[in-house]
């Protein structure tokens, strides 16, 4: 059996940890390995190299990829779609294994419905899949965010200044949340719930009255002014990718500008950006991408295909990439509702 692998979308601590697994489940199978380069645009192209014990040797805890990722989206022309499922067939595969979010395994789902063996493996660090409690990389990211949380507070505390923090999150604000609960954020506003300026400032006022010069606010970069009935977006550009998205980013600095114009407290920004998803995985992803990549060829194994792996509680089951993969999984708002009890 001949088993291709790719990963898609933004790069996320603990992928190799899944490639790694993949080669060595399936080398104790008696299957080959092959990796498909940069994501959907390597199986377009026909790039491809053999896996094998070697190749996998020491990138456990290496963050990013080795076998490179892209935002190719290989629906938007007909030709493209047509190389892909040619150099499937090409290079002999039994099945796919597709590592990724919600674009990447959109396009994992509907070529299952025309025919291929895919099965999928979620990322990202979002943590926003349905289908599945937790995806690698989340636990990564929520970590460099808490630590960079943790210093924000010395120099914010020395300065008496309002620091506001912008971390990822375009439509879900997991990372936001967890970090700011444990990085002891002052405020956490995320795309679930519209940003109230003017509840914002009263919550910073507050904290000034009962002697505390200065706050951390965390804010999720997809996050949305309300103004009146209307919501406003705060985008880098309007440019959209070939998924359809825009390039978010900036919201830290409005929002930044309008706390210090509302209140006259010195204010600053610190955008975190990349470096959250960069650099070596927890160990808990590291784990949690070993459990992922073992469980798919597993589900090779059995032929179970058009399948996404899963954590669910403690086990590490599957449901259907359609599934997974039909609506975001957004903040739980029990979890902010205890975030909440320590604004202001």
């Amino acid at each position: 059996m001949r088993i291709g692998i790719l990963t898609g979308g933004g790069d996320c601590p603990g992928l190799n940890s899944v490639i790694r697994a993949v080669v060595r489940k399936s080398h104790l199978e008696g299957f080959e390995t092959i990796g498909i380069k940069n994501g959907w645009k390597g199986l377009i192209e026909g790039d491809s190299e053999v896996l094998d014990l070697r190749s996998v040797s020491g990138i456990l805890p290496k963050g990013g990829t080795i076998l490179g990722t892209s935002r190719t989206n290989p629906y938007k022309k007909p030709e493209d779609l047509q190389k892909l499922k040619d150099n499937y067939k090409n290079l002999g595969f039994s099945a796919l294994i597709v590592v990724g979010g919600e674009d990447t395994l959109g396009v994992a789902a509907q070529l299952f419905k025309e025919g291929l063996n895919v099965v999928g493996v979620p990322k990202t660090i979002d943590n926003d899949l349905s289908g599945t409690d937790y995806t690698f990389g989340f636990d990564t990211a929520i970590n460099i965010a808490t630590e960079c949380i943790d210093r924000l507070h010395t120099t914010a505390e020395s300065h008496n200044r309002i620091m506001v923090v912008e971390v990822m999150g375009r439509k879900a604000g997991w990372i936001a949340t967890e970090a700011g609960i444990a990085g002891g954020a002052d405020i956490i506003l995320i795309p679930e719930i519209p940003i109230d300026i003017e509840e914002v400032c009263n919550l910073i006022n507050k904290r000034h009255k009962r002697g505390k010069n200065f706050s951390i606010v965390v804010v999720a970069e997809g996050a949305e002014f309300k103004q009146g009935t209307k919501l406003i977006e705060i985008l880098q550009e309007s440019k959209l990718d070939e998924f359809g998205h825009v390039r978010l980013g900036g919201i830290g600095d409005c929002l930044a500008k309008e706390i210090e114009k509302r209140t006259g407290f010195e204010t600053r920004v610190s955008v975190l950006g990349h470096i959250q998803r960069g650099g070596t995985p927890t160990a808990f992803d590291r784990i949690l991408g070993t459990r992922f990549g073992v469980k798919a060829v597993e589900l090779v194994k059995d032929k179970k295909f058009g399948q996404m792996v899963s954590l669910q509680g403690n086990k590490i089951a599957s449901v259907s990439i359609e599934v997974a993969v039909k609506a975001l999984k957004t903040v739980d708002m029990d979890l902010y509702e205890i975030a909440k009890v320590f604004f202001g």
